[in-house]
Order: C-alpha cells, then structure tokens, then sequence
C-alpha cells in the first residue's frame, strides 16, 4: 500500500513502490503531490542487487553469456548479442564472423524485439483497463517465441549467441515459419491499433500524458522508443551499423508528440519494421558457416554499442590478456531513462504516473544489473 509522509505546507511524498502494480519489477519510485498534482518524484532503484558486472569478472569470455542473457528476460538475445560483439571487438575478430552468422544475428534480435514489444503491450494494457490488450498481445507473443524456440531451442533466455557467431544455423523450415507468422501478425496489428486508438479510455490516459521534449530527452541521455517518439531520428541500427543492418536498410519509426500515446505509436511501427527485417534478411542471407572459433585470451579495452528493444545498449570490457573480462561496464538504457522521470512526471496527475511509467517499458533486471 502506498504510504504518505507530509511535509512543510499541503505537498506530501508517496511512496509507489517497492512492491506496486505500477512498478513492474522491484523499484519504488517517490511522487511529491500537491493535491492530485505531481510537483517532483525520486526513483529508486538497486532493490534487486544483481551485480551482473562484477560477476562477469570471474568468468570465462563464453560462459559470460548465460548472465547476458538475463539482464533482461524479455529480450535476452539483444543483450547477449551486444555483450558477443563487444567482446569481438576486445579479440580483434568481429570482422572475420562469417556473414551468415551476421544476419543470424539480425533475424534473432528482431524477433526478440518484437516479442519484448509484445510484452510491453501485454503489460501496458491493462494498466489502464484495457484486458483485453493483455491476452491478444501474449496470443501473438506465443508465436514469435515459438520462432525463438525453433532457431535456439528456448522460449526464454535464448543463449543464442555466441562469441565468433552464433550457436547454431536455423532449421529448413525457419523461413517458411516466419513468412506464416509475419503475415499473420501483420493482420493482428490492425487489430490491436483498432483495439487501442478507438478506445477514449486509452487515448484519454495517454493523449498529452507524459511529454517529453526532444531537447530534454538528449540533456539526459534517453534513448530508444521514448527519444524517438519526441522526434530525434537516433537508432544505432541505422547510425552505426552492425551485423547486416547495413545491407537491409529500413527507417526508424519516429514520432513528434513526445507524450504516452506517442510512445505507444512507435512501438507498434517498430514491431512492423522488425517483421520487415526478418523477412529480407531471411530472402538475402548467404550461406557458409554460422560460427568461427575465437581465442580464449583477450587484452586491451573495447567498446560496442547496440540497439535494445528499449534503447542504446553499450558493453565495455578490459582484457589484461586472461581468459575472462578484467573488468566490464554496462550502459541500461532504461537506467538512463529513469535519470529523467522527474521531469517527465512533473506537472501531471497522480493517477497518470501509472500511464507515463507504462509507456516507457520498465525493465528492472538491466537497470539494476
């Protein structure tokens, strides 16, 4: 239950969280309200104590990779796969992973992408009301994780990839597999905009909720969905390629309102460009190996940065030429995002923090790392 403490005047601090609906994961996020107005909130975060980063420390370069992937469970094949270019980087062998294994790479991270959007909608919906949101998008969410399952063989925490590659080719029938449940999938996404931007109820709650302006989203470092809905073109996919993202070409989903229904309107375009991608990549990958074998020892310092399904992700890793990292830094982009809550909140309702932290897909795994 939300606790309440007054201060000096009528303003009082609540307390939504730890453990609250609202929060998604194990955070407690401080609202001061004045009335039913929000004047100022304090996130708190580092309730889950994971220390994924000094953990990794102590393991071998490939075996780093199981605790990648639960940074965040919902999209485990992009944190990996951000943690394996890295790490190819520090042993001087990203450019000699074999093509294929490149647009592997590509057709597992969109998948996921999806799946995590899927996810978030899942979740978002009926935070405001909306259940019936909540069982179409985990009916759809099953199929890509049936994909997931076919190329990996897990549905969650994939440890797909791998350093040098991939851990395995995908089955004769994959591209088959996709094409049925792309096509499909695109006739339930007008579903769902129909389910969603018809209903006064969401659009109420979302409409003006939340606004984040481009030039405050760059001041503190936002990325992802919630920066591309407030305008700015930034996606690391298109800005600093990597893998094959260079040959498929495609333009980031971008919106100019910066508030909650805008956020909402480029994940659903984002889901529509990863389908995209999934189907060129799969008309165009070459054939040849999925995987080379990398050396076990590693000196230096390197840095890669990817596109999360809710940001810019960034690994850095020190080698002082053993066989496991010396050291390793994690940049979350919901970590960063959480930086400029405070503003976005202030000067909404109470009863919207609910949609606004909704629209920004709150992971509290990497964001505690």
């Amino acid at each position: 239950m939300a606790q309440a403490v007054r201060e000096a005047g009528d303003a009082m601090w609540i307390n939504m969280g730890p453990q609250h609906p609202m929060t998604h994961g194990l955070w407690n996020l401080r609202v001061r309200v004045d009335g039913e107005t929000v004047v100022d909130a304090q996130p708190e975060i580092g309730y889950l104590h994971r220390g994924v980063e000094k953990i990794s420390e102590v393991r071998e370069f490939q075996k780093v990779i199981v605790l990648t992937d639960r940074l965040c469970y919902v999209s485990s094949v992009t944190w990996s796969h951000a943690y394996c270019i890295a790490v190819e980087e520090l042993m001087g062998i990203y450019g000699k992973i074999p093509p294929r294994a490149h647009y592997l790479r590509v057709i597992s991270n969109e998948l996921q992408r999806v799946a995590s959007h899927l996810m978030w909608l899942a979740a978002y919906a009926p935070d405001l009301g909306l259940l019936t949101g909540l069982l179409w998008s985990l009916r759809e969410r099953e199929l890509f994780l049936d994909l997931l399952q076919a190329l990996s063989g897990q549905r969650m925490n994939q440890n797909y990839p791998r350093v040098g590659g991939v851990r395995n080719d995908m089955p004769a029938t994959f591209p088959r597999d996709c094409e049925r449940v792309v096509k499909h999938f695109y006739k339930k996404l007008e579903e769902y905009e129909s389910l969603f931007e018809r209903n006064k109820t969401f659009l109420m709650r979302t409409q003006g909720v939340g606004v984040l302006s481009k030039e405050d989203a760059m001041a503190w470092g936002v990325t992802g969905p919630t920066l591309r809905a407030c305008g700015v073109d930034y996606d690391v996919r298109k800005l600093d390629p990597y893998d094959a993202y260079a040959d498929l070409g495609f333009q980031p989903a971008t919106e100019h309102d910066g508030d909650s229904y805008a956020r909402y309107l480029v994940r659903i375009q984002e889901m529509r460009n990863s389908c995209e991608l999934v189907l060129r990549a799969l008309k165009k990958i070459p054939d040849g190996p999925f995987r080379i074998k990398p050396p076990r020892r590693a000196e230096g310092a390197a840095f890669r940065r990817t596109e999360d399904s809710r940001g810019e992700a960034l690994f850095y890793i020190c080698g002082d030429g053993g066989d496991r990292p010396y050291r390793v830094k994690i940049r979350s982009p919901i970590f960063c995002v959480m930086s400029a809550v405070p503003l976005i909140m202030r000067g909404n309702k109470l009863a919207d923090v609910i949609s606004i932290m909704g629209s920004l897909d709150v992971c509290v795994g990497e964001m505690d790392k």
